[in-house]
């Protein structure tokens, strides 16, 4: 095979895998927007944290789909570093709750039964994980990504 017969392969193989990726990513975001609305994740302000950004990775995703160019992956990579902001955001509210929740009803609780507690409370503390994780999913689509690479190429030489 030829060196540009490779390059070829190779380019396919990339465009391939970045498609899987961002409709990974897609799937993702439109399972969670599903799930919290039936838990009804909508009664604080807090609650509707993870919704909205939800909703903003559902139409930057969409944007990247049908315009994979440099604004676009740029904005789709601030949307997906603040899935991952979110997400933390989310395990630490999650395991807060659960750690007042465990403590109104086991006063004297400490140390690393506390946390056990906490872990296994009502609230699913690990759940916003799975916020981060899209996160990151998208931040992979974006790494090297053609368009980056033609507009940072652009900029220098002009």
């Amino acid at each position: 095979m030829t060196a540009a017969g490779q390059d070829s392969q190779t380019s396919w193989r990339e465009t391939s895998l970045r498609q899987i990726l961002l409709l990974l990513v897609l799937v993702g975001v439109a399972g969670l927007v599903a799930e919290l609305l039936l838990l009804e994740h909508t009664e604080s302000f807090n609650q509707w944290i993870p919704l909205i950004v939800l909703i903003v990775g559902t139409f930057s995703t969409l944007a990247v789909m049908f315009r994979p160019n440099y604004r676009s992956i740029r904005l789709f990579q601030w949307v997906m570093a603040s899935f991952v902001m979110a997400g933390i955001l989310g395990l630490y509210l999650h395991y807060r709750g659960n750690v007042e929740f465990a403590l109104e009803r086991y006063p004297d609780a400490g140390g690393l039964s506390l946390v056990w507690k906490a872990l296994r409370g009502a609230t699913p503390t690990l759940a916003p994980g799975a916020l981060a994780q899209i996160g990151l999913l998208g931040l992979i689509y974006t790494y090297r990504h053609p368009a980056l690479r033609n507009e940072a190429a652009d900029e220098t030489e002009g």
